[in-house]
């Protein structure tokens, strides 16, 4: 019987790896059947749970997300041992201070998971990995495989296996399906799960504005999934200038659907895209994207995802978004502050809070502060990191296409215990402070001049990112870069090179129409 305690001392679900002397892991991956799931070599338990382990000696890793610092401790199973004791460190809680995380897409089936015999795994399954890396929202997307068996778990308000502060909501990818191969959508707080016209996935538009249109007019929350795929580029320069393939499944219709606005459940106009993916693709594949199309004028914010079991199938909640909420943590509003932008990017080991410009917060009030003249500003922040006490070389000198994409060991500088915090103005950075990667929050500011309407954020590098704030100079909206605009309409024409041949033919005159208004 496993005895888990979190810092405070209350019961928890956390995660363990248990390893003989020969480093056989246990219970073997090959028999596990769900909650323990056979890709993994950890496995969940909470307090007064059980596992059946043989006689002899073991090492227990155990951990609880990244806001925990891991830890091992050695067990003795012998015909006396009834229970073992688990106590949890935490470096840092977001939440006492109203930051709460999420990943707004993990799979219940599909990629890792069994198709067969199991179409996938239950609500239960996926609530327990939530809990035992302390990730609160856990958006569940149902997409093309098992679609038909997962659909029943949807209910256009939270699973009945949520356990406060753990929530767990079924809504939509479109991927496998539809206008999937424009780039994939994840669909948050839908109200209905299946496009009219039938009961499945089969029938779905291969426009993704069509997919957008029917889900904004329920109030959904939307963005592309996994934004890098299609924007390959062979370059570290960010931004950059190259005109990426636009041939994947990531933010590739995007370059499209931010110029459009669509009707909300009021009838009013509203961005047809609230969010683009980060995290789970190489990051100057995902951020370049964003910086350009925030460079002329367009006001998507980011959100982390980690496309669990597909694209990382480790765990959930590597890549994650912290969400500023003033009261209790609700789901909806959780959504609601990723489409103000009232929230950061992270992979849990860097934390960028309180971000502000003069006294405007980000994600309040639009993320909006108006100057009567070119002045400078004060940018101010809470931020904390935590590296591991040695560097690792090998992940420092990794490309960075190659997994991990985001990982806070890659900001590192040099052998030192220190990560840069960069100030960003129109996509590059403008000024830049060194901070001590011990897990203690500190505060940092900036005095930064803005001569013209400009977009300013701030981060660590390729660990964590806040949204922008929109500081507006005397009333002029952001025109921040003509070779942006250039790129975004070159990035329209290589979009319907490749996606043209893809959209059913009952849409390509909407099609021609959506792309051209695009380019005007």
């Amino acid at each position: 019987t496993f005895r888990v305690r979190d810092e405070n001392n209350q019961p928890t679900t956390a995660s363990f790896v248990i390893r003989d002397g020969q480093q056989r892991v246990y219970p073997s991956p090959a028999k596990r059947l769900a909650p323990d799931f056979p890709f993994h070599p950890q496995v969940y338990r909470g307090d007064g749970e059980t596992l059946k382990l043989p006689e002899g000696d073991y090492i227990v890793e155990f951990s609880r997300g990244p806001e925990s610092i891991p830890q091992t401790q050695n067990l003795n199973v012998n015909q006396r041992t009834q229970e073992v004791e688990f106590k949890v460190k935490r470096w840092i809680d977001p939440s006492l201070a109203g930051w709460w995380s999420g990943d707004h897409h993990i799979h219940a089936a599909g990629c890792s998971h069994y198709v067969k015999p199991t179409e996938g795994v239950l609500a239960s399954d996926m609530i327990r990995h939530c809990m035992g890396e302390d990730l609160k929202i856990g958006a569940n997307l149902t997409w093309g495989p098992c679609f038909d068996f997962q659909k029943q778990f949807f209910c256009g308000a939270l699973d009945k296996v949520s356990q406060y502060p753990y929530l767990l909501r079924y809504d939509i990818e479109v991927s496998g399906f539809g206008s999937h191969q424009s780039g994939h959508l994840c669909l948050l707080r839908l109200k209905e799960e299946i496009y009219p016209g039938g009961d499945s996935k089969d029938h779905w538009p291969t426009l993704c504005l069509n997919t957008l249109r029917w889900a904004k007019q329920q109030g959904s929350v939307c963005g592309p999934a996994h934004s890098g795929w299609g924007l390959e580029v062979k370059t570290t320069d960010l931004p950059n200038y190259i005109v990426p393939p636009f041939n994947g499944i990531g933010a590739n219709e995007y370059i499209v659907d931010v110029t459009h606005e669509l009707p909300g459940p009021d009838g009013k106009l509203q961005p047809a895209v609230d969010f683009l993916s980060m995290v789970d693709t190489p990051y100057v594949w995902e951020l370049n994207m964003w910086y350009h199309s925030l460079n002329v004028g367009y006001r998507t914010r980011v959100s982390g995802e980690t496309d669990f079991p597909c694209i990382y199938g480790e765990r959930v909640g590597l890549g994650r978004s912290y969400v500023k909420l003033d009261g209790k943590l609700d789901y909806d509003q959780w959504c609601e502050g990723i489409r103000q932008g009232r929230n950061y990017v992270s992979d849990g080991k860097s934390h960028l809070m309180e971000f502000k410009v003069n006294d405007m917060a980000v994600g309040e009030k639009g993320s909006e502060l108006r100057l009567s003249q070119p002045s400078t500003v004060k940018l101010t922040a809470r931020v904390a990191a935590r590296l591991n006490e040695l560097p690792n070389p090998t992940l420092q000198k990794l490309d960075y296409a190659k997994k991990p994409y985001w990982d806070i060991e890659r900001a590192r500088i040099a052998d030192t215990g220190e990560v840069p915090v960069e100030v960003i103005v129109n996509g590059y950075p403008v000024a830049k402070k060194t901070i001590v990667a011990d897990g203690k929050l500190q505060a940092v500011s900036f005095d930064i001049a803005i001569n013209r309407s400009s977009w300013v954020a701030l981060r660590i590098l390729p660990s964590s990112h806040t949204n922008p704030i929109f500081v507006l100079v005397n009333g002029k909206p952001i025109r921040a870069s003509r070779r942006s605009a250039e790129w975004c309409l070159k990035g329209v024409d290589q979009c319907w090179l490749q996606k043209e041949k893809l959209i059913n033919a009952k849409e390509l005159t909407e099609a021609r129409r959506a792309y051209d208004h695009a380019r005007t």
